[in-house]
């Protein structure tokens, strides 16, 4: 041996249940079947199932009985549910209002994730400061608090006719205006969590090629950021919509009698007037509606549910 060449190191036999089985030993444990695994799932699942069933399902199938047995077995009050105007104009007043406030809450939602999305730090802060403090503050409190701005002795009533503007109170509150004004204000921060999920997950690579080929800001927004984010829109618009169709204290409130939505019309027929089986006909038609607009939710919006991936 020379002194330019190196004795090959000695080679270490291989350990017992060491780095030789470990490919074996992976092999084993994908071969066996995820059974355990599975049983862990569904033990995790079911009292949550078992729950909701108590909480929600019993109660509901108790509902829709009401509405085929009161006064008289049958489908009479899906039948007046159908014909009766008073009930019709209700539902067309409630999907109207639930779609103003739908894309009123999507647009200003979509402007404040833009800012917690691609701010500076500091507009990020202040933002989610805006996002999270509404949640600590209760809906009953936020719709008095509306009320008292919007009303005929209001502050703004009160500005206005101090500073000579106008000469009589405006008509702010007990009417559609009001109520969509404070279902808005309540209903934009769930709108801009799944936006925000979208603009989180759209690719920067690609805003970034768009503006070297000469495309401007606005260009880009419309063509490019916009389409990417269109699940994300789609989401928050489903979520607000659904949200919207069961509100009850803020259009009460708000509404002061004169702007009845579907859900204030339940609890008048269920404990102002002894009509129980159109109360509940209503309740369940309220809930396939609810039901068929969660199936679209997850069946279009579902990547900006669970992160903007699929």
């Amino acid at each position: 041996m020379t002194a330019f060449e190196r004795p090959e190191p000695a080679r270490a036999p291989p350990r017992k249940g060491g780095e030789g089985n470990s490919g074996t030993l992976a092999s084993e444990k994908d071969r066996q079947p995820p059974r355990a695994s599975k049983w862990i799932g569904v033990c995790f699942v079911a009292p949550l199932l078992a729950f909701l069933t108590i909480v929600y399902v019993v109660p509901f199938l108790g509902v829709a009985e009401w509405s085929v047995t009161l006064p008289k077995p049958g489908l009479g009050q899906y039948e007046r549910l159908a014909a009766d105007p008073l009930v019709l104009s209700v539902f067309v007043r409630t999907f109207r209002i639930c779609s103003i406030v739908t894309a009123l809450s999507v647009a200003a939602g979509y402007a404040i994730a833009y800012v917690w999305v691609r701010g500076t730090p500091a507009q990020r802060r202040l933002t989610e400061l805006c996002i999270l403090i509404p949640f600590l503050i209760s809906v009953l409190t936020r719709a008095f608090g509306w009320l008292a701005l919007l009303s005929n002795r209001g502050l703004i009533n009160t500005w206005l006719q101090a500073t000579g503007l106008t000469d009589s109170p405006l008509q702010l509150a007990y009417n559609e205006f009001g109520v969509i004004l404070g279902m808005t204000h309540m209903l934009i921060p769930f709108a801009a969590f799944p936006l925000a999920s979208a603009m989180r997950s759209v690719d920067e690579r690609v805003l970034l090629a768009a503006r070297g080929l000469g495309a401007s800001r606005l260009r880009i927004f419309w063509s490019v950021f916009l389409p990417m984010t269109a699940s994300g829109v789609i989401g928050a618009a489903l979520i607000v919509f659904v949200f919207t169709l069961g509100f009850f204290v803020t259009p009460a409130i708000l509404g002061g009698g004169r702007s009845i939505m579907v859900a204030e019309l339940v609890w008048l027929r269920m404990f102002q007037s002894p009509d129980w089986g159109l109360g509940a006909a209503v309740s369940v038609t309220l809930v396939v509606i609810v039901g068929v607009l969660m199936g679209a939710l997850f069946r279009f919006a579902r990547p900006a549910l669970l992160g903007g991936a699929r």
